[in-house]
C-alpha cells in the first residue's frame, strides 16, 4: 500500500483547521501552530494517523466485513460516492435516514419495498396500471433510490463507518457509538476526538483534503480486499491439492486390497488343485491270492 507523503498532505491543504475562536480545546495535541488566527493542523501526526487507521480499515475489508462512508456535505458527496464505488461498499451522500443502525430492521423493509417496487415496473402487468398509478409508483421509487439505493447490499450492520464530518454527522456516529461501531473519521479543529476511534487530523472542508484522505482508505480497502481474495484462491488450490492426494493414496490402498485379493484366490485355487490330486491318488489294494488260509486241523 502507497503511503501519502507529507508533500501530498501539504498540497492539499490538509493543514488548514478552524478560526481560533471556534476550535475544541481536546484538538490542542494535534495543532501545531496558529497564523493569522487559524489553527494549523501538525501534518506528521496526520500522517502517523493515517497510516494506522488504514491499517486497520484493511484488516476489516479483508475479513470479508463492510464499511459503511457517511458524507452528506456538498463538496464530498461525489467524491466519496465516486471513490467508494469502485470497492463496492455501502455509502450514504443524501440524508441520514435517522435510526439507520439503531433501527436497522425497518430500513431493510424499506429497501426491500424498493426491490420489489422495482420487480413490479419489470411486470408486463404493470403497464395495465392506470398512468397516475404509475406516475405515483416511480416517484416513489426514485424517492427511495436515492435514499437507499447506495445501501441496498447491506444486509446486515456494517462492521465500521468512515465519516468526514463528525459535527455535521453527529447522529450517525452517536448511533455508531451506541451500537459499539468503530468510527473511523477526519477531524478538524472545531471537533471532539473523543467521540471517534480512529482519529484523522485534516481539513474536512476542502474537496482536495476530503478526496486525499477518502482515497487512501479506500486504497487500503481495495488493497484488503485483494489479499483476501489471494487467501481464498490459495486456500483452494492446497485444498484441491490435498484432496488429489487423498484421492491417489485412496486408490492405492484399492490396489493393493485387488493384489492382495487375487493372490488369495490363486492359493485358494492351487489348495483346492493339490487336494483334488490327492483325492484322486489311487489307493493301495491287497492282492487276493496274498492271504495265507489257516486249516483247522
Amino acid at each position: 500500500m502507497s503511503k501519502v507523503t507529507f508533500e501530498q498532505l501539504l498540497d492539499a491543504g490538509v493543514h488548514f483547521g478552524h478560526l481560533r475562536r471556534k476550535w475544541n480545546p481536546k484538538m490542542a495535541p494535534y495543532i501545531f501552530a496558529e497564523k493569522n488566527g487559524i489553527h494549523i493542523i501538525d501534518l506528521q501526526k496526520t500522517e502517523a494517523k493515517l497510516d494506522e487507521a488504514c491499517a486497520a480499515i484493511k484488516q476489516i475489508a479483508k475479513s470479508g466485513r463492510k464499511v459503511l462512508f457517511v458524507a452528506t456535505k456538498k463538496q464530498a458527496r461525489s467524491i466519496v460516492s465516486d471513490q467508494v464505488q469502485r470497492v463496492g461498499m455501502p455509502y450514504v451522500t443524501e440524508r441520514w435516514p435517522g435510526g439507520m443502525l439503531t433501527n436497522f430492521a425497518t430500513i431493510r423493509k424499506a429497501v426491500k419495498k424498493m426491490a420489489n417496487i422495482d420487480r413490479l415496473m419489470n411486470d408486463k402487468q404493470f403497464e395495465a396500471i392506470s398512468k397516475r398509478e404509475r406516475l405515483q409508483i416511480r416517484r416513489e421509487k426514485e424517492k427511495l433510490e436515492k435514499n437507499l439505493g447506495s445501501i441496498a447490499d447491506l444486509s446486515r450492520l456494517p462492521s465500521a463507518v468512515f465519516v468526514v464530518d463528525i459535527n455535521k454527522e453527529h447522529i450517525a456516529v452517536a448511533e455508531a457509538r451506541r451500537l459499539n461501531i468503530p468510527v473511523f473519521a477526519m477531524v478538524d479543529t472545531n471537533v471532539n476526538p473523543d467521540l471517534v476511534d480512529f482519529i484523522i487530523p485534516a481539513n474536512d472542508d476542502a474537496s482536495k483534503s476530503i478526496a486525499l484522505i477518502v482515497e487512501q482508505m479506500v486504497n487500503a480497502i481495495e488493497e484488503g480486499l485483494t489479499e483476501r481474495k489471494l487467501d481464498k484462491d490459495q486456500q483452494k488450490d492446497e485444498d484441491d491439492a490435498a484432496e488429489g492426494e487423498e484421492r491417489l493414496s485412496v486408490e492405492g490402498m484399492d490396489e493393493e486390497d485387488n493384489e492382495g485379493g487375487s493372490e488369495k484366490k490363486r492359493k485358494r485355487a492351487g489348495g483346492e488343485g493339490e487336494e483334488g490330486q490327492r483325492e484322486r491318488r489311487p489307493r493301495k489294494t491287497t492282492p487276493v491270492g496274498g492271504a495265507k488260509k489257516v486249516s483247522k486241523k
